[in-house]
């Protein structure tokens, strides 16, 4: 079963289960449908995990991978933690009570609190994070581990870093249509480390196929971009000639604080998200499975304008709710 079967991470990954021949119980909170490899469309199943689940839901289901969350919205902390941390730990324990053999958390490295400097962080490089969505992460991890360590639902959480591909949402997103509409080039500074859709997706299938015996955690990256180097694959995926100037650190500064003043900052400032160095290590991963990266962001950099593109062409929506929707996180 896996939830927030419809969104950008769900719905690649039931694709890509149903194509390795499991059984894909899909879960959303509307009944979307999503494709699989049969060519048919299926429709997910409508569950609102704010609320009671129903009686049953997860009869006959070996593994939960639970993706859905609130992610890439300025939410209260409150609603962070209602959907990201309660209904997570709330999920957990109606699988355990079901029988369910494997619990699949998708996490975020953003559950690792802030750096502390420009190093590559390892999975124990933690601290408690200062911001609502990373630490509605961290306290749903602290109780699983707390909860189901030693016990026989097997648990594993995996810790995507920035994750890239068509239909990407979020920070790359919106570099992307600001590089297509004249965004001047930004000074050299900074990293993020990255994951394409496609690698994370073959992360959680294996991790489906042979669970841990033990509770594990694993960060889920590949490369590392700085904002200046993706400025400049965005430009050549559209055709101009590589940008030579930039514009001053400080002129970006000002720009971002203005922004931020208009719409807001949410859980970080805009100056902070396109400037400040967030490496991770995937030393544990690589030792403790097959899986390596295949997929590179210099090598398809077509995916951000796919992105952007699909943003410029959604219809604006008119819906209202008491609570922020789930979706999967990236």
């Amino acid at each position: 079963m896996v939830t927030g079967a419809s969104g950008f991470i769900g719905a690649a990954l039931c694709a890509q289960l149903a194509r390795a021949g499991h059984e894909v119980v899909p879960w959303s909170r509307s009944a979307a449908r999503i494709a699989l490899s049969t060519g048919q469309p299926l429709a997910t199943r409508p569950v609102e995990l704010c609320d009671e689940l129903p009686p049953g839901c997860l009869d006959g289901v070996d593994v939960v991978v639970h993706l859905a969350g609130i992610a890439h919205q300025r939410a209260r902390a409150r609603d962070y933690d209602a959907v990201n941390y309660e209904a997570t730990l709330r999920l957990a324990r109606t699988a355990h009570a079901a029988g369910v053999s494997h619990f699949l958390f998708v996490s975020s490295v953003k559950a690792m609190g802030a750096p502390a400097d420009d190093a590559a962080r390892s999975e124990e490089d933690c601290v408690v994070p200062d911001e609502p969505y990373g630490l509605s992460k961290w306290r749903a991890e602290t109780a699983l581990y707390r909860e189901f360590g030693g016990t026989s639902l097997r648990l594993s959480i995996v810790r995507p870093a920035l994750v890239y591909g068509p239909g990407a949402k979020g920070n790359l997103q919106r570099l992307a249509r600001g590089v297509q509409r004249g965004l001047p080039r930004p000074p050299a500074g900074g990293q993020r480390s990255c994951i394409a859709l496609a690698d994370l997706v073959e992360i959680l299938c294996g991790a489906v196929a042979a669970p841990p015996r033990a509770v594990r955690t694993w960060i889920a990256c590949a490369e590392a971009y700085s904002t200046q180097e993706i400025y400049d694959l965005v430009r050549g995926a559209l055709g101009k000639a590589p940008a030579r100037s930039w514009t001053p650190l400080w002129a970006w500064r000002v720009a971002s604080a203005l922004l931020d003043a208009l719409q807001g900052s949410g859980d970080q400032t805009t100056f902070t998200r396109l400037f400040a160095t967030e490496v991770y290590s995937n030393a544990r991963l690589l030792s403790e499975s097959p899986w390596r990266p295949r997929a590179c962001l210099a090598d398809t950099p077509q995916v951000l304008l796919q992105a952007a593109a699909q943003k410029a062409t959604q219809p604006a929506s008119g819906r209202s709710s008491q609570r922020p929707p789930e979706q999967p996180d990236a």
